[in-house]
Order: structure tokens, then sequence, then C-alpha cells
């Protein structure tokens, strides 16, 4: 009447588990990705080879930026030059100092100058206060500008260019 013991069935081993070591870079969505907020363009292939560089909700960041082809702000950056080709500021970040790029879109702050040689789009969350310089603007309904717009206009620098170096010649 004794009966065996239940015995339990065999344990499946652990299955593995991805780890990203400390420092390791992970590719974050960027534009024309259709995984997250940006500008929109190229294919997912260039976007997540982009260096992009992220200034997450609670961090700040002082100092110089170099080498980052996409800067996003969702915390608060302050700097005296920044080069990249995109910004994009989120809801709630904030950018202050110098910052010259090719495309921006604003839907946090920036307090200082920015120049976007290609297109500034404010959102209607964003706020622009100091000097801003681009060659196309779109600011959404509730989007806020307060101190100097330059429109920038390649085409007529370079015809102005070209009448000092033919007056020079003559």
């Amino acid at each position: 009447m004794g009966r065996a013991p239940f015995a339990a069935p065999p344990a499946a081993p652990p299955s593995p588990v991805a780890v990203t070591p400390p420092g390791a870079v992970r590719p974050v969505p960027g534009p024309g990705s259709g995984m997250g907020p940006g500008l929109g363009r190229g294919p997912m292939r260039d976007s997540m080879e982009r260096r992009t560089l992220v200034v997450g909700r609670g961090i700040s960041l002082q100092g110089t930026v170099q080498d980052a082809e996409r800067l996003v702000v969702e915390g608060t950056v302050e700097a005296s030059m920044i080069h990249a080709s995109e910004l994009s500021i989120s809801p709630g970040g904030v950018f202050k100092g110098e910052v010259e790029v090719e495309d921006a879109e604003v839907a946090g702050t920036i307090d200082g100058t920015l120049t976007a040689r290609g297109s500034l789009n404010v959102r209607a969350s964003g706020r622009v206060l100091g000097t801003a310089r681009c060659r196309r603007l779109q600011v959404e309904d509730g989007g806020q500008i307060t101190g100097r717009i330059e429109m920038l206009n390649e085409p007529q620098r370079a015809e102005a260019g070209q009448r000092t170096t033919a007056e020079s010649a003559a």
C-alpha cells in the first residue's frame, strides 16, 4: 500500500536573458523609423545608424556636444555652441544657449540663439525665446516665439556675393 513519492517533472533549462552592459550604445528610434517622434524623413536604417544623443527627462547637461548628428532634449541642456544635423526638444525639455542645426523641432523651450539652415517647426507646446534664424518656419497654433526671427535666404546671399565679385573685377 505504499505509494511511490510524487516526482516533479524535470525543470526546463533557464532561457537566456539579453543584457546590455553599461556604456553600450543602443540605437535610438529616429525620424522616419515609425518608432518615435521626429522630423520624419529618412528610412529606418538611416535613422538607426545616426549618432544620436538623448538627454532624458530629469537629466541636466552642461557643456559642449560634438559629432552628434541628432540631439534629442527631454531634460535640460545648457551649452555655449552645439552643431548637429537635427535638434528635437520634447515637451518639458529645455535648451539654453546657442545651437546650429539643419532642422529643428521645438515642442519644449529653447532660450538663446537657434540657427536652422533648413526648417524650424515650433509645435503647439513649443516656446522659442531669443533669436531664431531659419530658411523655413512653421508654427503650430499655440506655439510661441518671443524675440527675433531672421529668415535665411541662401540664393539672395549668393547673388550678393556674385555682385560684389563682379564689382571688384571691374
